[in-house]
């Protein structure tokens, strides 16, 4: 089939509507007339510092441009800001940043970004701009063995993607190491060490792209925050309680094969996890650090002037594809975080704590519980959030619930350690709710108490239902004590060995006479418990009486058996004899042991 062709009129017509649609979005008289561009990949973070000298070549002045984000990298952005510094200012200004929509570049991630100052035509204006990137640097090969280093692949963009035209770009990429298997040479292009330099390009068309790609060496932890809960309980008492879970993966390249704790031990592994270190508030006290087994005590906490650093150890070693849960909690004193006047209150606390060095949270659920009684909640926060839907939490001496705000975040990085806000309003008079409800509960308890002692509930007594209750309790310390002695038959046998090999006739001794000593104890306390259930039951009396006679013959082999050991030992007793002795022997004592044993189970 033939392609049909357009009439060149058409064309130029649908070419002409094309450039006035783009230029009524964008403004074509903007150009970069400088670029300097950083990527810094000393980590599982691709950090980006672009330094844009943003030049206005119209004849109207504009307070804004757009900034579009690449296309390969537009889905893994983290965090993303812009700062500025306006003539005749010493500080860079922070700009404003807000998602639009360009019907030229629908399918583009584009930024509108307000500068501090009308820029006017001819003039131009420094503009920095800082990305955090996640998932850009994928493990290759996807395995490696246990002490190998790991290799990385990193695919980024030679250019600096732009809606407008650029007049001369640099790139300088740092890697963690020195080690480059191979990279992308976009001339003029240069390797020095652990730095990549790409540039200068001059004249740079908008929207133009060339694939960049660095394999190269990073060890660096890629350990992912997969899911974490932060609860902060607030309490008007003089307390704030947060408690974080976490679910963490090591998504470095997989281990190949089996773990070898031994050579852990001796050999390093440069990809594996040992520990990593959480800074806490300054004010942080009561401090644990658990997970499902119980208290996990590979921790040290250091407390400083500003901060209190804590470094956690997990119960094994985190290679690639593996992972672990855990939780932590602190205390804070509340006149720290929480303000009021009169009953308006808010609570300005961090959204996240600094969980480890360049840390990654996929997915963070925050929950704040405040006081029962606040009504007029408004959350506010530096960064976009999805807020939950409210909850009730429900403790002691509640009686509707306390209200919980809650707030979801996805690609969580270091740069949103920021705080929030949380304004409401609270009646000082509840404070007095929960001593007065402790205070009627006293009270009712006392009322109680009078009607208890000045009322007859007894009933008559079962003593029939008594007796026999006496009487299972007699019988399971009767039991008990059975086993008990069955026990002290393999440490008599333990000794019996050990002797034949050591024929230390002293340690024997000794052992013998302690063992005995037990013997006759737990035969002591089996009589006194047959004696006291003559009263309450004669059937479990006679058959304990036959256990007991059962019992005796097993001790006097015993007896039997030490003696042949002693004349083994002392050349008295030839070993082929022993043998044939200690074979008959042990044969008797083991059927009296099985006859006991059945008499027991019918007790």
């Amino acid at each position: 089939m033939n392609r049909v062709s357009r009439p060149p009129a058409m064309l130029a017509t649908f070419f002409l509507l094309f450039l006035t649609q783009a230029s009524a979005d964008v403004n074509q008289n903007l150009i970069y007339s400088k670029v300097s561009r950083k990527i810094d990949l000393t980590s599982q973070l691709a950090k980006v510092s672009t330094t844009i000298t943003l030049e206005n070549a119209g004849d109207k002045a504009t307070g804004s441009f757009h900034y579009a984000m690449d296309p390969s990298l537009a889905d893994k952005v983290a965090f993303i800001s812009a700062t500025a510094k306006p003539e005749n200012d010493d500080e860079d200004a922070q700009l404003k940043l807000k998602e639009v929509v360009l019907s030229a570049y629908k399918d583009l991630k584009v930024l509108r970004v307000d500068l501090p100052l009308q820029l006017g035509p001819g003039k131009s204006v420094d503009v920095q701009v800082e990305e955090v990137f996640t998932r850009t640097m994928k493990p290759f090969p996807a395995k490696v063995g246990q002490s190998e280093k790991q290799q990385v692949l990193f695919t980024g963009n030679h250019y600096v993607f732009s809606l407008y035209k650029t007049k001369k770009q640099t790139t300088t990429v740092t890697l963690s190491s020195s080690v480059v298997e191979s990279y992308s040479k976009l001339k003029p292009s240069s390797h020095s060490e652990s730095t990549i330099n790409y540039g200068p390009y001059n004249d740079i068309d908008a929207l133009k792209q060339s694939s960049m790609k660095i394999h190269f060496e990073n060890n660096s932890p890629f350990l992912v925050v997969v899911g974490m809960q932060r609860v902060i309980e607030v309490s008007h008492w003089g307390n704030i309680a947060v408690e974080e879970s976490f679910h963490l993966r090591h998504f470095g390249a997989e281990l190949k094969g089996s773990f070898s704790r031994y050579d852990y031990q001796r050999t390093p592994a440069p990809t594996s996890i040992k520990s990593f270190k959480a800074v806490l508030p300054a004010a942080a006290s009561d401090v644990y650090y658990r997970d499902e087994i119980g208290n996990i005590s590979t921790s040290n906490m250091l407390v400083q002037h500003d901060s209190v650093e804590l470094e956690l150890k997990p119960r094994f070693p985190l290679f690639g594809g593996w992972q672990t849960q855990y939780y932590m909690g602190y205390n804070v004193p509340s006149y720290e975080y929480l303000f009021n006047l009169g009953n308006n209150y808010a609570l300005k606390m961090r959204f996240v704590d600094h969980v480890f060095d360049d840390f990654v949270i996929d997915q963070m659920t925050m929950k704040v519980i405040l006081p029962e009684g606040s009504k007029d909640i408004k959350l506010k926060t530096p960064f976009p959030v999805q807020e939950g839907k409210r909850e009730l939490h429900h403790t002691y001496l509640d009686t509707v619930g306390r209200p919980v705000v809650v707030a979801h975040k996805k690609n969580i990085v270091e740069q949103h350690i920021q705080e929030f806000e949380i304004h409401y309003v609270f009646n000082k008079v509840m404070l007095l709710q929960e001593p007065l409800l402790v205070v009627g509960a006293f009270y009712l308890l006392f009322v109680l108490v009078i009607i208890y002692v000045r009322m007859d509930f007894s009933i008559s007594k079962d003593e029939a239902s008594e007796s026999r209750m006496r009487a299972a309790g007699l019988v399971e310390e009767v039991l008990r004590l059975i086993d008990r002695r069955s026990g002290l038959y393999n440490v008599y046998m333990d000794a019996i060995s050990k002797f034949k090999s050591s024929k230390d006739t002293t340690t024997f001794a000794n052992a013998r006479k302690k063992l005995d000593t037990d013997y006759r104890s737990i035969g002591n306390q089996i009589t006194q418990l047959q004696n006291a259930l003559a009263k309450e039951q004669s059937e479990a009396v006679e058959k304990i009486g036959e256990i007991q006679r059962k019992e005796h013959e097993r001790k006097q082999l015993l007896d039997q058996a030490i003696a042949m050991a002693e004349k083994v030992v002392n050349g008295r007793m030839n070993k082929a004899t022993y043998v044939e002795n200690e074979t008959n022997n042990k044969n008797k004592r083991e059927k009296l042991s099985s006859d006991i044993k059945s008499i027991a189970e019918t007790l």
